[in-house]
């Protein structure tokens, strides 16, 4: 059995719906199926794509200085 990507349980939202389109403004989603709608919005012709949804950001590492180094 394949392991889905992201997990099994992913929220439906139209902002990564393979029937939806965002709009430059990224305010709005523009729904083969449903027509305008949020991008948290959702509905019963959902289909997840994964290339739509947009990784996290890496997080920020700390400063370290030459003391942190030395014995």
């Amino acid at each position: 059995m394949a392991k889905k990507l992201y997990g099994k349980d992913i929220e439906p939202k139209c902002a990564y719906c393979a029937f939806g389109e965002s709009t430059q403004d990224e305010k709005t989603v523009l729904c083969q199926k449903k027509g305008i709608s949020e991008p948290d919005g959702a509905c019963k012709k959902f289909k997840y794509d994964p290339l739509k949804r947009s990784p996290r950001k890496k997080p920020q590492l700390p400063e370290y200085c030459a003391e942190d180094f030395s014995l």
